[in-house]
């Protein structure tokens, strides 16, 4: 049977300015854009033992999850140091919605781009052997 093996590209439509909104998303987030006008992000240089995998999930109806956006989705970029995209977020005005916070599977924050579409900043938990027991 064929089945989906990785999130092939996540795509959005801007609802005001999508020139402001792919500038903020390259002076905050690091996006690199490519010729095409997009950003190609490859997952082989990740620390973690997972080498890169991509969550997908559907929320129920009711789910509070994105709030406090108003959109239907919600997007997980995976980060190498959160600490420090944290401090260059708010040195550059960006609020902090959310965390820093820390979980059995990483370090998480939360911030709203100019368009109102709540982010997901993960830093993944390197495994090594102190606490790969645990």
């Amino acid at each position: 049977m064929a089945r989906i093996t990785g999130i092939g590209g996540i795509f959005f439509k801007s609802s005001n300015d999508r020139t402001a909104l792919v500038t903020w998303y390259q002076k905050h987030l690091g996006m690199q854009l490519e010729s095409f006008g997009g950003a190609i992000l490859k997952w082989q240089d990740d620390k973690a033992d997972d080498k890169g995998l991509t969550v997908w999930h559907i929320a129920e109806k009711e789910s509070e999850w994105f709030s406090p956006s108003n959109s239907s989705f919600m997007i997980n970029y995976r980060v190498d140091n959160l600490g420090e995209m944290i401090a260059q977020l708010r040195a550059d005005g960006v609020e902090i919605i959310g965390g820093p916070e820390s979980h059995e599977n990483g370090k998480f924050a939360w911030i709203m781009d100019p368009e109102g579409n709540k982010v997901e900043l993960w830093e993944p938990m390197i495994w090594d052997e102190k606490n790969k027991t645990t």
